[in-house]
C-alpha cells in the first residue's frame, strides 16, 4: 500500500535547511510542524500549512508531547525530517569533553530522542518516514570539523541501521539526506574550541577556517536540500543516501573508490 505524506515534523524548522524545506513541503500541499528553540519561521506561513512550534530537541518529554499534539490534531504523523543542529570548529586534541558533548547533545543525542517518539507512532500506524539530514562531512573528514564529522558519521550509519531494524515492521522508511557546503546561518553561528587561539594547531586551523567559511558562504542554496527532501518523500521508497548536487555526488562516489593513503592527504592539502 502506498501511503501518501500530508503531516511531517521538521526539526530545526527556524530558518536555514530546515525553513526551506518547510516552504517547500507546504507548496507542495503539506502541513508542516516547523520546530525549533526559537518557534517562528522565516517567511510565509502558506495559510496555515506552516505551523511553528516551539521545542528544543534534547528535551525528551517536550519532544515526545510534540509529537502525540501533532497526532491528536490530524490522526497521523507520516514523516519526520530530523535537521536541528549546530556546528563546533577546532583540533580534536582541543577539543575538551563538554565541548565534544555540546555537539553531540543536539546532532546526535536529541537527533534520537526525535526519531524515538516518532517511532512509536510509526510502529502503530505500520509507516511512516524519517529523514536525517546529516552531511557530506559525514563521508569527507573535514580537517579542524573532526568532532562534526565524527558527530554527522555516526546519525548517518544510525540511520541505515534504524533501516535495517525496522525493516519487518511495515512501510517504515529512513533515508539520510548528505549536503554539501550551503549558504545559512550555520556559518556564523558555529562556535570555535576555546583552546584554538592559544594552540599549537592555530595557524593551520585559521587557513583550513577560511577556506571552510568561504567555501560555506559561496555555497549552494538551501532549496536545493529542500528539493532532494520532497523528491524523497514523493518516492514510493526512498533511497538510503542522497547527496544533493551531482558534484558533491561525485566527491561521494570518489571517497568510497580512493584508498585512505591517498585521499587523507589531498583533503588536507585542499584546506590550506
Amino acid at each position: 500500500m502506498i501511503h501518501t505524506t500530508h503531516t511531517i515534523l521538521i526539526t530545526g524548522g527556524s530558518s536555514g535547511i530546515g525553513a526551506a524545506t518547510a516552504r517547500m513541503l507546504a507548496a507542495d500541499g503539506m502541513t508542516v510542524y516547523a520546530a525549533s528553540r526559537r518557534g517562528t519561521i522565516e517567511g510565509s506561513d502558506f495559510d496555515g500549512r506552516i505551523i511553528p512550534v516551539k521545542l528544543d530537541v534534547n528535551d525528551e518529554a517536550l519532544t515526545i508531547k510534540t509529537v502525540h499534539d501533532i497526532v491528536e490534531k490530524h490522526g497521523t504523523l507520516d514523516a519526520v525530517v530530523v535537521n536541528a543542529g549546530n556546528g563546533i570548529a577546532g583540533s580534536v586534541e582541543d577539543s575538551d569533553d563538554e565541548e565534544v558533548r555540546y555537539q553531540f547533545e543536539t546532532c546526535c543525542f536529541g537527533a534520537l530522542k526525535t526519531i524515538r517518539a516518532c517511532m512509536e507512532v510509526f510502529r502503530k500506524q505500520g509507516y511512516g518516514r524519517v529523514i536525517t539530514i546529516t552531511s557530506v562531512a559525514a563521508i569527507v573528514p573535514l580537517p579542524y570539523q573532526g568532532i562534526y564529522s565524527g558527530v554527522k558519521a555516526a546519525m548517518l550509519s544510525i540511520t541505515e541501521n534504524l533501516r535495517m531494524e525496522t525493516s519487518h515492521l511495515g512501510d517504515i522508511q529512513f533515508c539520510s539526506v548528505l549536503p554539501g557546503d550551503v549558504r545559512t546561518e550555520f556559518t556564523c553561528a558555529r562556535k570555535i574550541v576555546k583552546k584554538a587561539a592559544t594552540s599549537p594547531y592555530a595557524d593551520e586551523f585559521q587557513r583550513a577556517m577560511k577556506v571552510i567559511e568561504k567555501d560555506e558562504t559561496t555555497g549552494m542554496s538551501a532549496n536545493i536540500i529542500a528539493r532532494a527532501v520532497l523528491r524523497q518523500l514523493r518516492r514510493r521508497r526512498m533511497s538510503v543516501r542522497v547527496i544533493p548536487r551531482i558534484d558533491y555526488a561525485l566527491v561521494g562516489l570518489l571517497m568510497r573508490l580512493i584508498p585512505e593513503c591517498i585521499k587523507l592527504p589531498i583533503i588536507k592539502a585542499l584546506y590550506r
